[in-house]
């Protein structure tokens, strides 16, 4: 005789117990277990198995309702087709889809759906990572042409103002072992070279610099040499005033924090100075910095800046050498950045952010909001593994 195939839901108000409970009932028959889900949103539990029973269904159907009822919920019994006793393998592989937005709105996260949908994707799970500061969901997608999955989601995020990172599913992506990020953009809100020009009384002139460096009419190095040929004669007290002035992004710490708890290299890349460098790398405990070099000589700014500048080149390269440091291969390495200057370092690395981009370098994941947390999202780090290691 073959089995009956059964799927059992129950729901009601999440307490302690609910789960046991209702396998208990179950072990009272003979019943083989399938497959399971079980999810809390607030304090309200859904609980779905499916399973093949030998015997009587009436006989379970009783017992399990039973033991619902004990605990105030309901239950569900539905007779499911034969084929469907184990979860299907459809073709194609995995990816997870991280959506983040403040807020995020029903009719965003319905244009998702769809074209996901629209492409031939299947929705297989939706977790909630965080509510606070913005809501991130991630959405565990299996499509044929992953490919094509991420460029139909760049265009649903432009449709919809929310962020949505895409990232390959599987072993690899809890592998990530070591991050570098872009200090400007991500752990300091404002370049400190900048504050060094105010205090010169160069800071139009050192404006005028990077604007024609993102409009494309000089390279990055060009820009740091002349921008830093501005500062000629400053004295170097001057420049220990700006980096006790130096505030660090709100969650910077605990950014830090929760990625050394889960055992990543942490390191920085700037177009900034080592001089600024060298206090963050102190106050946060970072395992590696690259930043340009002042030249100093008798107490004052001579105006030049060391080889090798930290262009684009050069934090590919930087990346590269942070690897070799601590032995850990490329494809587990993730680089954050947020402009064309940080394209090498982001193609090179496993897995590569762009934080808030000021343009749009070809990287797996775009997010835009201003928190760090959302690179820990994209990372599948969820809201209570941050809030644990901020308590620390």
């Amino acid at each position: 005789m073959l089995p009956t195939s059964v799927l059992a839901t129950v729901t009601g108000r999440d307490r302690p117990g609910v789960t046991a409970a209702f396998f208990a009932a179950l072990a009272a028959h003979d019943v083989d277990v399938r497959d399971v889900e079980q999810v809390v949103i607030r304090d309200r539990l859904i609980l779905t198995v499916l399973f093949d029973l030998r015997g009587d269904t009436a006989a379970l159907r009783n017992s399990v309702t039973r033991a619902a009822g004990a605990l105030g919920m309901e239950c569900e019994i539905a007779i499911a087709d034969q084929g469907d006793s184990a979860r299907p393998t459809l073709p194609g592989s995995r990816s997870h889809v991280i959506v983040v937005g403040n807020p995020l709105r029903p009719g965003a996260l319905s244009h998702v759906a769809q074209r996901i949908a629209d492409m031939g994707g299947n929705i297989e799970t939706v977790t909630q990572l965080s509510t606070e500061p913005a809501s991130a969901l991630d959405l565990l997608v299996r499509t044929e042409e992953a490919a094509l999955l991420r460029a139909v989601l760049v265009e649903a995020a432009d449709d919809t103002g929310v962020d949505i990172a895409v990232e390959p599913a599987g072993l690899r992506r809890r592998a990530k072992r070591l991050i570098l990020l872009n200090l400007d953009s991500t752990l300091m809100p404002a370049a400190a070279v900048d504050a060094l020009a105010g205090l010169a009384g160069v800071a139009d002139q050192a404006a005028e610099i990077g604007a024609r460096a993102e409009a494309g009419e000089l390279d990055a190095a060009a820009a740091v040499r002349e921008r830093v040929a501005l500062l000629a004669g400053l004295d170097e007290d001057r420049i220990d005033e700006v980096r006790e002035a130096l505030q660090l992004s709100p969650e910077a710490r605990t950014f830090v924090r929760t990625l050394r708890r889960l055992g990543y290299y942490v390191g920085v890349v700037s177009s900034s100075f080592t001089v600024f460098t060298n206090r963050v790398v102190d106050e946060l405990g970072l395992d590696f910095a690259a930043a340009n070099e002042l030249e100093i000589v008798d107490g004052a700014l001579t105006g030049g800046v060391l080889d090798p500048i930290m262009d684009r080149a050069g934090r590919g390269d930087a990346l590269r050498r942070f690897a070799d440091k601590f032995g850990v291969p490329l494809s587990q390495t993730v680089a954050v950045g947020d402009g064309t200057d940080d394209i090498d370092m982001l193609e090179t690395a496993g897995l590569g952010i762009a934080f808030t981009a000021k343009a749009a370098p070809p990287t797996d994941d775009s997010p835009r909001r201003p928190y760090l947390d959302t690179v820990l999202f994209v990372l599948g780090i969820t809201r209570e593994e941050i809030d644990e290691a901020a308590a620390e």
